[in-house]
């Protein structure tokens, strides 16, 4: 499909552009550019593919998104590289996990050759947004929503897939440091035949709430618990967990529909598999993780995602009180994997396995 280019009318200039990534913080500086392209049933898919200035998007109050949350969304980063070049990370995955998450959400699939065109033609278009400082990348945010005006309780018939991209910094403000998380008591994040595995708004707005109460609780991020026997750790509430421990065993909750399955997750087990690590996926209770933690056998907790990468889990409280992991600190393996993968990424040591890809 080709893509119509619409000239932009008054782009950013360079001064204001430059001081606004000098140090842009995560999720809120806008590059200048968005890619759109339009689905209808009637007119026999996705058509009128086109990039131009990133601009308010026009919706009628009866647009189907607006009432019944067809909605989905990804999350990648495009990164810089010595040569002056730009790569992604594993930018297939995304595709097939944003087409994995319009099946579940009764959503036409995109096919995957032209999700990752829009990328990368929105990456090369704003390239110049990218910032220089210490874990600076292009944050991209490829998104689908209904658009199709009525009211009933159906599938809509037409949709807008769309790419915006956003300058960022580290996406916590402390930078790389152990974060201390709530678990919660009340509220769970997916359910057995929900829609925890998809990539949907739903479930970031179901997890606003427990998260507001990790924070008045002095803590970074909330932990949730399964729905059933609210007992066995699931994922935070946008990271997947994984629990080093001293016998050379790595445990990281298994994918059983209620978990997000995450690609910097999935990287990381082929990763730790290569440090000679035991990596299994099996349930892991909040009761095992407080014993394990106080009696040495569990040294570190690592959350990973693609907006923090791999972040060292060093305190864990909740009403029944707090629970340190190892010595509180940055744990070995969790700087290892860090920088692994972030010199992989950015394309400073070989990629043997065929992850990155050049733009």
């Amino acid at each position: 499909m080709n893509f119509t280019r619409i000239p932009h009318p008054a782009p950013t200039h360079d001064n204001v552009r430059k001081a606004a990534i000098a140090d842009p913080g995560f999720g809120t500086v806008f590059t200048d550019h968005m890619v759109t392209i339009d689905y209808d049933a009637a007119k026999g898919g996705w058509h009128s593919a086109k990039i131009g200035p990133r601009e308010a998007i026009s919706l009628d109050p009866a647009a189907s998104v607006l009432h019944y949350a067809q909605e989905i969304f990804e999350g990648m980063k495009a990164f810089p590289h010595a040569d002056g070049g730009l790569s992604l990370f594993r930018p297939e995955e995304n595709a097939r996990r944003f087409n994995a998450s319009a099946r579940r959400m009764a959503m036409p699939e995109i096919p995957e050759e032209l999700f990752l065109d829009a990328v990368k033609l929105a990456v090369e278009t704003d390239a110049d947004w990218m910032p220089a400082v210490e874990g600076g990348s292009l944050y991209i945010r490829p998104f689908m929503f209904a658009s199709e005006a009525f009211l009933g309780v159906r599938p809509a018939t037409q949709y807008k897939f769309v790419v915006i991209l956003v300058s960022s910094g580290n996406y916590f403000k402390n930078g790389v440091n152990p974060v201390k998380i709530w678990v919660s008591q009340d509220y769970v994040r997916a359910a057995p035949g929900g829609t925890g595995a998809a990539k949907t708004g739903g479930n970031y707005a179901a997890s606003l709430v427990p998260q507001a109460e990790a924070i008045a609780q002095g803590c970074d991020q909330v932990v949730f618990l399964d729905a059933i026997e609210k007992k066995w750790v699931e994922e935070l509430g946008g990271m997947n967990l994984f629990f080093i421990r001293s016998d050379g065993s790595v445990i990281t909750p298994e994918l059983t529909g209620t978990i997000l399955p995450g690609i910097t997750r999935d990287s990381l087990i082929a990763m730790l598999r290569e440090e000679g690590l035991d990596v299994r996926e099996e349930p892991y209770s909040i009761q095992q993780w407080r014993e394990e933690a106080e009696n040495g056998t569990l040294l570190e907790t690592l959350a990973c995602g693609t907006a923090a990468v791999v972040t060292p889990v060093g305190t864990v409280a909740s009403p029944a009180g707090e629970f340190t992991i190892g010595t509180g600190g940055i744990g070995q393996m969790a700087n290892k994997m860090r920088e692994r993968l972030v010199d992989l990424q950015h394309g400073r040591v070989e990629d043997k396995h065929g992850w990155v890809t050049r733009i």
